[in-house]
């Protein structure tokens, strides 16, 4: 079995979305250079981010509470591309990336349930 983060699956669709959401916002108007560009941009590194965090942390706690501010920002994200739609990005891609989003919630809850087990047979 490969190790390391960069084979974690959670780590890599997070990176994954990102450089989309990247890609998206490139095509965003001026006057949202330091609304909705940053602020996307901003939580969909902050999923990387953490998710990279929290495999670096020593303890179970201290990785499962980086895994929760992970799913926060995706959280974030998700109201972001909502609220986006229609006025700068179809209905069909917001609906795509909230829907992979929604995935990548439901692995980063696998992987906090996985650790949180781990945790417990010390």
């Amino acid at each position: 079995m490969a190790t390391g983060l960069k084979n974690l699956e959670i780590y890599k669709l997070a990176k994954k979305l990102e450089k989309i959401i990247y890609i998206i916002t490139d095509d965003f108007p001026a006057e949202e250079r330091f609304r909705k560009k940053s602020q996307m941009r901003g939580s969909a590194s902050s999923v990387t981010d953490n998710i990279a965090e929290s495999y670096g942390k020593y303890s179970y706690k201290a990785k499962i509470n980086s895994l929760y501010i992970a799913r926060g920002e995706v959280e974030e994200i998700r109201s972001q591309i909502d609220t986006i739609k229609d006025r700068y990005i179809d209905n069909l891609l917001a609906e795509w990336l909230i829907q992979k989003y929604t995935d990548e919630i439901k692995q980063i809850n696998g992987f906090i349930k996985f650790l949180k087990n781990k945790d417990q047979t010390k």
